[in-house]
């Protein structure tokens, strides 16, 4: 009789295979029927760390999920920003074509390299917003850090992530785009991104645990959000009150900022002012570098102590 813990591609392993393949021995579990649940952001990275086997079984499951008897197979990671990719430039021709201004290469490369932090945030929020209600039956029978579900969502949807990266560095190569030290500035904003994405994951799982409408709420904003933020649009098309508004959603730093180090080659450290027939307008300031910053470590830290204060309730919710 094969082995339980053993999953193959073919054959996705069932929510209570996972725990049974994966679940810390009782003497590495913390024993919570004794001691009072910790919510101290230490407390939950060590929990999530002695439950990280768990956690790398939710993420195969998750992967082989997606693509077992897919059609398109591995192709579907790249579907979603090439739609966008495509979608912009529709934009990009009609505003050329009022303006009189051509599309060149560096728009068409502006709006690939901005598709693919997007297709990554909206496709982690899609998943991991329904990943504890999927669970539900596993939540009432045992323990296991709850944060590991929508933090396995978000881990999965990097498969993707990376997949797109490598085709985004093929199109690069035949756009010529000239790429700068500036460009290792990805580096950090995509952690930046990683770290704010998965606070954002954590936030909606429990909040559509208690609210079911959640869900619902989140494809109307993903569906719009890609008009609101930096991906069709450049800020300084929209003027300099209308680019302070764009640059002030959560998500247009990270992104505005792969296109300012990447296809402009300006350091994030520097002020970048555009212009425009309408006067100069602010692209990009240190102040927004900042701001991502901020936003990504306050969120997670909060909503980690949030919902672990809250996962007491999810057995029952669920």
């Amino acid at each position: 009789m094969p082995d339980a813990s053993i999953m193959t591609i073919n054959k996705p392993m069932s929510s209570d295979s996972v725990f049974r393949a994966a679940s810390p021995s009782p003497e590495q579990r913390p024993d919570y029927s004794r001691a009072p649940r910790s919510d101290t952001l230490v407390a939950i990275a060590r929990d999530i760390w002695r439950s990280r086997e768990l956690v790398g079984q939710f993420v195969l499951r998750d992967v082989s999920i997606r693509y077992t008897q897919a059609f398109l197979g591995f192709a579907w990671a790249l579907l979603m920003p090439v739609l966008i990719v495509c979608s912009g430039l529709m934009f990009r021709l009609v505003i050329s074509t009022l303006s009189g201004q051509p599309v060149g290469s560096d728009n068409v490369a502006s709006l690939a390299i901005k598709s693919l932090p997007w297709a990554f945030f909206s496709g982690a929020i899609s998943v991991s917003a329904q990943s504890i209600i999927s669970y539900s039956g596993l939540i009432g029978k045992v323990y296991f850090p709850r944060e590991a579900l929508p933090l396995s969502a978000v881990i999965a949807q990097l498969f993707d992530f990376c997949l797109g990266a490598a085709a985004l560095f093929v199109v690069l190569i035949l756009l010529q785009l000239p790429l700068t030290a500036n460009a290792l500035w990805c580096i950090p904003l995509i952690g930046l991104l990683l770290i704010f994405t998965t606070g954002a994951a954590l936030l909606l799982s429990c909040a559509n645990l208690f609210f079911r409408d959640v869900k619902y709420i989140v494809q109307v904003v993903l569906n719009f959000g890609v008009f609101a933020t930096p991906i069709f649009f450049e800020p300084h098309m929209l003027g300099s009150r209308g680019a302070a508004i764009m640059m002030s959603l959560p998500l247009s730093p990270f992104i505005e900022g792969l296109n300012v180090s990447m296809v402009k080659g300006h350091s994030l450290l520097s002020t970048v002012v555009q212009v425009t027939p309408k006067g100069d307008v602010l692209s990009w300031s240190p102040w927004y570098l900042a701001y991502a910053v901020v936003s990504a470590f306050v969120t997670l830290a909060i909503v980690a102590k949030v919902c672990r204060r809250y996962s007491s309730k999810f057995a029952e919710m669920s």
